[in-house]
């Protein structure tokens, strides 16, 4: 997604008025016709192939809950100060009684009733200290509820299974959703640590890109932290952190990658966006822009959120699905958004006060808003979003003031793997007919948008996206995309017919 403000499904409309929270769209389709409800649909359906479980993964769940069924004591997995029941299996086996040492030799197979598993050959270790030693190459799998899931293959396996600590050297595999690769694996009941290590969510062999780090923490259902870390390209570094961190909670956005591409308004540009935390609940964020058209079109902003409530510090360009750019120089953007008791009904107020600049006009531009949305209402893979919302905005430049009210209806539906649409009415009271600036505004206030999506192969997706002009009767856009999977990165195609022009984009997938 180019550096834009990004109008979701209705324009104008907050998406966290229409859009189930917590949903984050992986990539944004850069509409201007609501096919942005396309994208949601698209990214839950890669989310849910993304969760689903490996055949070997669901051996090993099988397994653990027979080996739960049959166990000859009571077991309680919440209960951290009782071992983890383990069954060895080995073509030759040999314990010491006296001393708790036991052999393995030849294939090896060690299940843990938590859902965890070890496969190697030869082993070795003491059942009185809990431990069992790989000295050779040995595979990991952890299913265990609440943890990452894990699946490695490395060499020196130490594992102690009363503590839940141990390493692995020279290793290489998969956890949770990450490639990861390192000289030095560590285990700990809370989190885990690679040194001199590699992560990405690229799977190929040789990784289109990827984080290189001398110590990458991993804390499960949580975050990501990387120290110095190298994103590389084709294993070219093309820019360093002394610490980079990324959540791994669910719902949240993860990393942000560099982006590219070209459109026949801006011409090719270059797109990278940084997040910093500095400090409690507050962010910098650095969404970096380049255009061979206009040069640099950055925005930059700092965030405070906190709960339902959000404010912040706007400045730089910003541009719609028109390619209508305003520059704030700065802004100021506050938020506030919870359900009405235990009711389906949530509530939003949005404020905004800054001066705006566009095509040599100079404005404080003020806007206030209020809105009233019903959670997302879903059957037979239908799901409805409305919005009903009131707004003013007052312009200093000539002491105009525009106030009405705002609605959405939106209508999609999930008909299989292949097949997707949307349809949706909204209305506006502000257009660029009685506005100062154009931006994020139609030139009408009724219009209905619709369209559908195709996946004709497992790389390839094709979508149409249209917009009708309820006042005059008419088509205002129809706009075709194309959808290329090129297994680590995305490339996308827009083609807006009605304004003959073309948005060409090459981004890494995040998934």
């Amino acid at each position: 997604m180019k550096n834009k403000a990004g109008r979701l499904l209705a324009g104008a409309l907050l998406a966290a008025a229409v859009l189930p929270s917590g949903t984050a769209a992986a990539y944004s389709a850069s509409s201007d016709t609501g096919v942005e409800a396309l994208d949601y649909i698209e990214n839950a359906r890669r989310t849910e192939r993304e969760n689903q479980l490996t055949e070997e993964q669901k051996a090993l769940q099988k397994a653990a809950e027979d080996m739960q069924a049959h166990l000859r004591y009571p077991w309680d997995p919440k209960d951290k100060t009782q071992s983890v029941p383990m069954a060895f299996e080995g073509d030759d086996l040999s314990y010491d009684e006296r001393t708790g040492d036991f052999l393995a030799k030849g294939k090896v197979h060690i299940l843990q009733a938590d859902a965890h598993s070890f496969d190697g050959a030869d082993a070795q270790g003491n059942l009185a200290k809990k431990e069992v030693y790989f000295p050779e190459k040995s595979h990991i799998v952890q299913m265990t509820e609440g943890q990452s899931r894990i699946t490695l293959d490395g060499f020196a396996t130490r594992y102690n299974y009363g503590t839940q600590t141990g390493t692995m050297g020279e290793a290489k595999g998969k956890v949770d959703h990450y490639y990861i690769t390192g000289k030095r694996f560590e285990f700990y009941p809370d989190h885990y640590v690679v040194y001199q290590g590699t992560a990405t969510k690229c799977g190929a062999i040789k990784p289109d890109y990827d984080w290189a780090s001398d110590k990458i923490t991993i804390y499960p259902n949580d975050k990501l932290v990387m120290e110095k870390m190298r994103f590389r390209i084709k294993g070219r570094t093309m820019y360093t952190r002394d610490e980079y961190t990324t959540s791994l909670k669910p719902g949240e956005e993860g990393p942000k990658y560099p982006r590219v591409g070209y459109d026949s308004t801006d011409g090719t540009w270059i797109g990278y966006d940084i997040t910093n935390r500095i400090a409690k609940n507050t962010d910098l964020n650095l969404n970096l822009l380049w255009t061979s058209q206009e040069g640099w079109r950055s925005n930059y902003d700092v965030t405070w959120s906190h709960g339902g409530m959000s404010a912040g510090l706007r400045y730089g360009h910003y541009e719609d699905g028109d390619s209508k750019w305003i520059r704030k120089m700065p802004s100021f953007v506050w938020s506030y958004g919870a359900h009405i008791g235990k009711s389906p009904i949530s509530y939003s107020l949005g404020y905004e006060k800054g001066r705006w600049y566009e095509s040599g006009v100079h404005s404080t531009h003020t806007a206030y808003s209020f809105g009233l949305a019903h959670d997302t209402i879903a059957f037979d893979g239908y799901k409805i979003y409305t919005y009903l919302g009131y707004s003013i905005t007052d312009e200093s430049v000539d002491d105009s003031r525009v106030r009405g009210l705002n609605g959405d209806l939106v209508v999609t539906k999930d008909f299989d793997p292949r097949w997707a649409a949307y349809a949706g009415y909204h209305y506006r009271s502000a257009t660029t007919r009685n506005s100062v600036f154009d931006y994020g505004l139609d030139d009408y206030s009724k219009k209905l948008e619709g369209g559908f999506s195709y996946r004709m192969t497992d790389r390839d997706r094709f979508v149409i996206g249209t917009r009708y002009n309820l006042d005059d009767g008419e088509f205002d856009d129809i706009d075709y995309y194309w959808y290329h999977d090129m297994h680590c990165a995305e490339f996308i195609v827009r083609y807006r017919s009605m304004a003959n022009t073309w948005n060409i984009k090459l981004e890494f997938t995040p998934w």
